[in-house]
């Protein structure tokens, strides 16, 4: 087995609770210089952008000091920088934490936040805002959920214990409850296991299902419906962990779950800023016996999906 190499401390504080960005220097090309890398790699950001970055010595090496702009280019060194944050709209609904010791931190997060940092969610999501609550630098979740999923969330507070968490996701070891609230089918046999092939192709918005060797399963149940507006209350146990899956499946079972901007029909992704008709999803149990300690947790979520706490407002935005 191979030893995975150790990871460099990063010489650069945390800003917002947002890491700087690492960047390794590849091997091959033809580059005389770090800069000359950097500014083929980042020319996203802007003509001048990078240039304004050394100058201002925002670049640096593993010993923290600013890298010059003519330094030479060495394959397999690191540099970090402080990327500049996106404008970012706050969203406004609480982070709450549900339990915390010194190993864990399990917070209820809300719908639209995001769990980590990706794209144009950066300050804005469920770790950085943690960090900054929290006082805890060193915090980083052991497994993810969408952003427009609400509910339960793991975070580890010890980097060298982070591994042994996210082992219990890898392996299944963790019991995962989920809630949703979709369209009623008096003629849909439930509960039942739905099993199939889900795959996702790089910058593609949805998941779809294919032919093939099963890689996704889902256990659905009805737990009570409504006759006004024809709604069911539905929990969802994953099997595995593919992308979208619970989604995907339900939507299988002609019960898109409510709020779904991708499935069964895209309608693209829901803007920043935009907090109408959340998807009505719900992380609502985590039940796993902490690796370190050896402590059985179960925790629940105390959020209530709002089609189903009140559809008439749910479905007008408010």
């Amino acid at each position: 087995m191979r030893r995975r190499r150790p990871v460099l401390p990063a010489p650069l504080p945390q800003r917002d609770g947002v890491d700087p960005v690492r960047v390794r220097l590849p091997a091959g090309g033809t580059w005389a210089t770090v800069r000359d890398h950097l500014a083929e790699r980042l020319a996203a950001a802007g003509p001048g952008v990078v240039d304004g970055m050394f100058a201002a010595g925002l670049i640096v090496g593993a010993d923290g000091r600013p890298v010059a702009p003519d330094a030479p280019y060495v394959p397999g060194t690191y540099v970090w920088f402080h990327r500049e944050l996106p404008s970012e709209v706050p969203v406004p609904f609480p982070l709450d934490v549900v339990y915390r010791d010194e190993h864990v931190v399990v917070a209820d997060k809300p719908h639209f936040l995001a769990t980590t940092p990706r794209g144009g969610h950066v300050a804005e999501t469920a770790l950085a805002r943690l960090r900054r609550e929290l006082g805890i630098p060193t915090l980083t979740a052991a497994h993810r959920l969408d952003r427009l999923t609400a509910g339960l969330v793991l975070f580890t507070v010890r980097p060298e214990e982070r591994g042994a968490y996210q082992t219990l996701f890898r392996d299944r070891l963790v019991r995962k409850e989920y809630e949703a609230v979709a369209p009623y089918d008096p003629g849909l046999a439930l509960p039942r296991t739905v099993r199939s092939r889900i795959v996702k192709e790089r910058g593609e918005l949805a998941a779809r299902e294919v032919g093939g060797e099963p890689n996704a399963v889902s256990r659905v149940e009805l737990l009570e419906h409504r006759a006004a507006h024809g709604l069911g209350r539905y929990r969802l146990l994953p099997g595995t962990g593919q992308t979208h899956q619970l989604r995907v499946h339900m939507t299988a079972l002609g019960v898109p779950i409510l709020g779904d901007p991708l499935y069964p029909v895209v309608t693209g992704p829901v803007p920043a800023g935009d907090f109408r008709r959340p998807l009505q999803l719900l992380a609502r149990e985590l039940e796993f016996t902490d690796p370190v300690t050896g402590t059985a947790h179960r925790f629940r979520s105390a959020r209530v999906l709002a089609a189903w706490a009140s559809y008439d407002e749910w479905a007008g935005g408010q």
